[in-house]
């Protein structure tokens, strides 16, 4: 029989492991964010990739909520965020976004956790802030430009078009029938299972109008951001920091050489390839919850 004061604390334990969904106000703006953890814990940041928002971690949070604090903030033009006017809508928008959160909880040093279009914002966070980044997660997030899978042809060759062609081909491309193909994204069809249709489905639904634009220009600005791909990997190889790197090799952007390539500037990171691909908190996720405790536990641990 379980005591009065064990059940107390257990409900107690259940309530931080628990994703809260909340706003803040920055810069005038609403911003949504999901939260698991103790206030007091290291904080492990988490900024989304594309075509998604913080629903991406909606499951990895509350499984590692006991020891470390989470953090995801859907970035404006994304998820449940307003859409502040003026917003720039690049990288480096995004980055000191991401930072001026982090400030407005209080969060001094932090791991952060790098997957799809959130390496480049987390890089560049990085750049900004160097000592304040404890350690890092790499999961699919690419910067090696020689290592680039082959479903990267299609996106180069819509960016030599002329600026006119590139908007119309990328408008087309905001669509619930190419969020899918995001998705899914070349894995087995025993995995693609895993893939629950929410993801495609919740996000097209958040695409008015103006967030057309506003993802057109993303895609866009992509090939400006390869120039920063020596910047990530100077830093990288500058302050290596511990770094674990989980990855899923069926992934027509990111495969398994996109992976390997970080071991050129990172050469002390534990690389895990497991059996999934882009969307491995999707197919993958026990898998990538114990690694990531291990990894934390060593590099980033909670007060005892």
């Amino acid at each position: 029989m379980r005591h009065e004061p064990d059940i107390a604390r257990g409900a107690a334990e259940d309530d931080l492991r628990r994703v809260r969904h909340r706003r803040l106000e920055l810069d005038g703006h609403g911003v949504f964010y999901r939260e698991a953890g103790p206030s007091d814990a290291p904080v492990l940041l988490l900024p989304h990739g594309y075509p998604c928002s913080s629903f991406e971690f909606r499951n990895y949070m509350p499984a590692l909520a006991d020891r470390w604090r989470l953090l995801a903030p859907d970035f404006p033009g994304s998820g449940l965020t307003d859409d502040p006017p003026g917003f720039q809508h690049d990288f480096s928008a995004y980055a000191h976004f991401l930072g001026r959160f982090a400030d407005t909880l209080g969060v001094k040093r932090f791991a952060l956790y790098l997957h799809d279009f959130g390496t480049w914002i987390g890089l560049r966070l990085a750049l900004q802030r160097s000592d304040q980044v404890a350690a890092l997660i790499i999961q699919n997030g690419d910067i090696y430009e020689d290592a680039l899978g082959p479903k990267y042809k299609g996106l180069l060759e819509t960016l030599a078009l002329p600026e006119a062609q590139q908007r119309e081909t990328f408008s087309k491309a905001v669509s619930e029938e190419e969020f899918r193909a995001e998705f899914l994204n070349d894995v087995r069809p025993d995995l693609a299972e895993r893939i629950p249709p929410e993801l495609w489905k919740l996000h097209a639904g958040f695409v008015t109008p103006a967030r057309r634009e506003i993802l057109v220009r993303v895609l866009m600005g992509w090939k400006a951001n390869v120039d920063w791909f020596p910047r990530y990997q100077a830093w990288l190889r500058e302050r290596r920091p511990p770094t674990l790197i989980i990855w899923g090799p069926q992934d027509g952007y990111m495969p398994e050489a996109s992976a390997r390539a970080y071991l050129r500037d990172l050469p002390d990171a534990e690389l895990h390839l497991l059996d999934g691909g882009h969307w491995l908190l999707e197919t993958n996720l026990d898998e990538a919850v114990a690694l990531t405790r291990n990894f934390l536990t060593r590099a980033f641990p909670a007060a005892q």
